[in-house]
């Protein structure tokens, strides 16, 4: 029982950490192309320069919380809680993001 809860733990916690780094990954996209606008790019990079500390804190806590799952039953249950948790507010905020940016705001 306990080494299948390890297990299921261990593949929430990379999914919600995955998707934590998915948003760093689009912000990083975002910023590239608005510094190649120049000027005209200059709202996205204020944009991007403000939602970098919720991906950079939303992916630590999901790293965080896959390193628990190494433990017992009941780090194991914690760090799936934590990583999904920051797997979910990652997601939340990169469709927050992405339809700012695409005119469905």
């Amino acid at each position: 029982m306990g080494a299948a809860v390890g297990v299921i733990a261990f593949v929430i916690a990379l999914v919600g950490l995955v998707a934590a780094l998915g948003h760093v990954g689009y912000l990083a996209m975002l910023n590239s192309a608005a510094r190649k606008r120049g000027a005209s790019g200059q709202y996205a990079i204020d944009y991007v320069g403000g939602r970098w500390k919720v991906a950079g804190i939303t992916s630590a806590v999901a790293a965080f919380g896959l390193l628990l799952t190494s433990g017992g039953l009941a780090p194991d249950v914690l760090g799936m809680i934590i990583s999904g948790g920051a797997g979910v507010v990652a997601q939340q905020q990169l469709e927050s993001t992405r339809k700012k940016f695409r005119g469905e705001a």
